[in-house]
């Protein structure tokens, strides 16, 4: 799949902008992650600046190659980081949709928000027909994003600091409000 002529730099929704990642944006996402935040990602909080720095210039990489698209979350009205969401693995048949906000930034439905708008875009402008969103099991409020979006438990994961559910959210079951 190559989806360059077809890219959205910035995504809306009702309270969100979503822009795609930038260096500039590197300081405030490292200064967002905290160790209770990523309790229940697959990854750590970076030893350093520098250790973060190797993560999100892959990301850049991978946007130039079209592989994922890294979003960074703001608020459209403020401007403050929210957190970022993403569309990775997108040469696969079924692509994966992520998503973190910051834990100042939790409780306002801001994850369903943006998610919902990313799903949305990779539905109605880069033809996807599916993406799959990994979420601890523990985690009920991003399982609830899933979930509002009419994603399907497909399967489960053992890793190696939670157990995954594996959602399915198809575009033919998706309600765009």
């Amino acid at each position: 799949m190559y989806y360059s002529n077809k890219i959205r730099p910035q995504l809306e929704s009702e309270r969100l902008i979503l822009n795609y990642f930038k260096p500039v944006d590197a300081v405030e996402a490292y200064a967002s992650i905290t160790p209770s935040l990523t309790r229940f990602m697959a990854w750590d909080v970076p030893e350093s600046e520098q250790g973060f720095a190797a993560i999100w210039q892959n990301w850049l990489e991978n946007m130039t190659d079209h592989k994922e698209y890294i979003y960074v979350i703001r608020h459209i009205e403020t401007q403050e980081f929210i957190g970022l969401c993403g569309l990775h693995r997108l040469h696969d048949e079924i692509p994966e949709v992520g998503i973190w906000i910051r834990e100042t930034a939790h409780g306002h439905h801001y994850g369903h928000e943006a998610v919902r708008c990313i799903v949305e875009y990779a539905f109605n402008t880069l033809d996807i027909k599916g993406l799959s969103y990994q979420v601890a099991e523990e985690n009920w409020a991003s399982r609830k994003i899933a979930e509002r979006l009419h994603g399907k438990i497909t399967s489960y994961l053992d890793k190696p600091k939670y157990r995954a559910v594996i959602y399915e959210i198809l575009a033919e079951n998706f309600i765009s409000e």
